[in-house]
């Protein structure tokens, strides 16, 4: 292996031992292995992989650090495919010298504004464990094109920028998992301007990614935060699962926030599943505008200053068996849907447990501008104003819940209101508790028919 030592690195983590490591890369054996120490260095080390052939950087069970006193990465590996996943496209020396570029057992700490922890262009089946990054701008940085990218086992704490940031990228195949990613000042896993399919997020603690641990001013961010209002931008093929995901509130913040324009014609995100997620804590938890063709299953989404789940200008969103609380007095909870259609939300608790009402002031569950609704076998519990307040929607359909107050001192004013005008609405075979005004606040001009909710009484 090319111990660095041998070739003039002291880890002192004094001595700038830059050209010592270059040293080793160039004229080693390809395995960069770095002995207990502290290497401080003040230029990115770049793995050319076209050049060198295959490379891998060890840091001797965790035991090695890496200070970047410089600007950039502290390692830069670049390739040369420019293919896809399937093997037919890799050409040239692609497989006999880049596949497979590794990075473990070492950490990186920053000692520049605008030190980085690691950076990828153009490689193939790239693979990161038990790697810590901190102190950096951006941990992980992802550019240009990569393809078959493995984190897994890492931290990556406390950097200025992003944890794991997808920048501009057309990358395919990419598994997060078992890591921690938490204090990062703009984002956990963000990515922005991409075309990225078949992501993996699993079993991580994704944590506090916003401004509070650094005591700037607040910027808008998420623990995962995906942008494609850019031309050409998409991200599809995803799965968020089995993840903590939570945070302190910041204004504009979420934990997890997906983002297309409004009416843009390019392909939104879809095909997404988030599924099993502890999910807490942001002015709005989960955030989707301009989404198409996403299932939201069996998390536990709870404490917002504004929403748990925001869904607007959205099309097939399937929302089933979460479920929705707040975790302390000073936050809320509720869902809130607008200017959307074809959405299901099926076998649902949503629960306000405040004395008085939200903090917010909306109902649990509301409907703004939205056709064809199904809601159905879910818990609307002690909503103030209303449990369920719709304006301006068509083809709703409520049956099979229960929409109860249970407060001694009833704060309720309605069961269910709908307002505004719409057509083609259903209330019907619900269970209704009584509230402090009419059960029932149905506009003659909203279209809706009421039938079998006990407890029903209407005003018009």
């Amino acid at each position: 292996m090319s111990n660095v030592q041998r070739f003039g690195a002291t880890g002192d983590g004094t001595t700038d031992d830059t050209e010592a490591i270059q040293h080793a890369l160039h004229d080693g054996d390809g395995m960069l292995h770095f002995p207990p120490g502290s290497y401080r260095i003040t230029k990115p080390i770049e793995v050319n992989l076209e050049k060198g052939g295959p490379a891998g950087i060890d840091g001797t069970s965790g035991t090695a650090r890496i200070l970047m006193n410089g600007p950039g990465p502290a390692f830069r590996l670049v390739g040369t495919h420019e293919g896809t996943g399937d093997p037919n496209s890799v050409t040239g020396n692609v497989y006999p010298n880049q596949r497979l570029p590794t990075i473990r057992n070492i950490e990186i700490e920053g000692g520049h504004t605008e030190a980085d922890g690691i950076q990828l262009v153009g490689t193939m089946q790239s693979v990161f464990e038990g790697v810590l990054i901190r102190r950096c701008r951006h941990g992980i940085h992802l550019f240009q094109r990569n393809r078959n990218v493995l984190i897994s086992h890492c931290h990556i704490y406390h950097n200025t920028g992003v944890g794991i940031f997808l920048d501009r990228i057309n990358l395919h195949q990419i598994n997060i998992a078992g890591s921690h990613i938490s204090y990062n000042r703009l984002g956990g896993i963000r990515i922005e301007d991409s075309q990225v399919r078949n992501l993996q997020i699993t079993g991580n603690d994704i944590e506090y990614n916003n401004h509070a641990a650094h005591k700037t001013e607040p910027e808008p961010t998420a623990e995962i935060y995906v942008d494609t209002t850019a031309p050409g931008a998409s991200v599809n093929e995803v799965t968020i699962a089995s993840n903590t995901i939570q945070a302190t509130t910041s204004p504009g913040g979420c934990n997890i926030r997906i983002h297309e324009a409004a009416g843009d014609d390019e392909r939104p995100p879809g095909l997404w599943a988030i599924s099993g997620n502890i999910i807490g804590s942001q002015e709005n938890n989960m955030h989707l505008t301009g989404c198409y063709g996403i299932s939201i299953s069996g998390n536990c989404i709870y404490s917002c200053s504004n929403r748990n789940l925001l869904i607007e200008n959205s099309k097939q969103i399937n929302v089933g068996n979460n479920t929705f609380r707040r975790h302390t007095p000073a936050l809320g909870t509720g869902v809130r849907i607008v200017k959307s259609s074809d959405i299901t939300l099926n076998g649902c608790s949503i629960l306000d447990e405040h004395p008085d009402g939200q903090p917010s002031g909306a109902s649990p569950l509301e409907l703004v501008q939205c056709n064809r609704i199904n809601i159905s076998g879910s818990q609307l519990i002690d909503g103030v104003p209303c449990g369920l307040d719709a304006v301006d929607c068509s083809n709703v359909n409520v049956n099979g819940c229960s929409i109860h107050e249970t407060r001694s001192a009833k704060k309720s004013q309605h069961a269910v209101r709908f307002a505004g005008t719409g057509q083609g609405n259903l209330l019907a075979m619900n269970v209704i508790s009584p509230t402090t005004q009419d059960t029932l606040s149905i506009a003659e001009s909203s279209g809706v028919r009421v039938d079998g909710n006990p407890a029903e009484k209407a005003t018009k």
